[in-house]
């Protein structure tokens, strides 16, 4: 009768293997060498910028306004990292597809859980470490720069934005890393995608929205004039993308042999 209550008492914690996914695959995530790559290579380009503006305005007299240097190193950073986070999430599950049967399979661990503890851990790394490297920008940038044209709402307006579009790379990753059954391929996949439809995005009318010309217009964003309806379409539309692609991904890795 004991054994029978302690039974009735025990709860089954549903959400315990997507965690134990997702805490793996941040530790492993933490510890790549391209994840530490890219963090040293957009650390040295925010830094290395912030101490050649200060220097050209200590020595030279040269001053350029807060909003087009901040506006210009957060294009930067974009668009230096979407290469480097399509690699650090390309591999996310088709690198680990002789371990993936008894991962899925053999230890209790649904498909779906496998596959949302990957995506939400690269999501967490790559924009938990994009927002730390722009506020550390940001930081540095109010310490030594004069920064009074810049409005708090832009700077969060813009970080939005370039965040919703890393949020857009992340899940075509690790999505596409589900489908595939090779690295390469799924790193060649979503680089010629993403960068395809980014071409494609801007050849259009400027009524709509395309990540080119967003970046191009963040140092007017940074001073607070910007387009709101424009941008929300574009946050919610990579969002909204985002969303679909991972469920592809997702319901097309829960049919798929491994």
């Amino acid at each position: 009768m004991d054994a029978t209550a302690a039974a009735k008492r025990l709860k089954i914690n549903r959400f315990l293997p997507y965690w134990a996914v997702f805490q793996a695959d941040l530790k492993q995530t933490l510890r790549s060498w391209i994840y530490r790559v890219w963090v040293l290579v957009s650390l040295g380009a925010a830094v290395g910028w912030l101490l050649y503006r200060f220097g050209a305005r200590q020595v030279g007299g040269f001053v350029q306004p807060a909003p087009e240097m901040m506006g210009d190193l957060l294009s930067w950073v974009a668009l230096g990292s979407v290469t480097l986070i399509i690699v650090l999430t390309a591999g996310a599950i088709c690198s680990e597809r002789g371990t993936v049967a008894d991962s899925v399979l053999s230890r209790g661990i649904s498909r779906f859980q496998y596959f949302l503890g990957k995506w939400h851990a690269r999501l967490v790394v790559v924009l938990g470490t994009f927002l730390a490297i722009a506020l550390l920008a940001f930081v540095g940038s109010f310490l030594m720069l004069h920064t009074e044209s810049l409005s708090f709402s832009g700077c969060l307006v813009a970080l939005a934005t370039v965040a919703a579009l890393l949020v857009m790379v992340v899940t075509c990753g690790v999505s596409v890393s589900a489908l595939s059954n090779n690295t390469v391929v799924s790193i060649a996949v979503v680089w010629m995608a993403l960068y395809g439809v980014g071409f494609v995005l801007s050849l259009l009318p400027e009524t709509i929205p395309s990540p080119d010309r967003t970046l191009q217009a963040l140092p007017n964003v940074l001073k607070g004039f910007y387009d709101w309806q424009m941008l929300s379409r574009l946050i919610s539309g990579s969002l909204s993308m985002s969303l679909l692609v991972g469920l592809v991904g997702m319901i097309g890795f829960s049919r798929k042999d491994v």
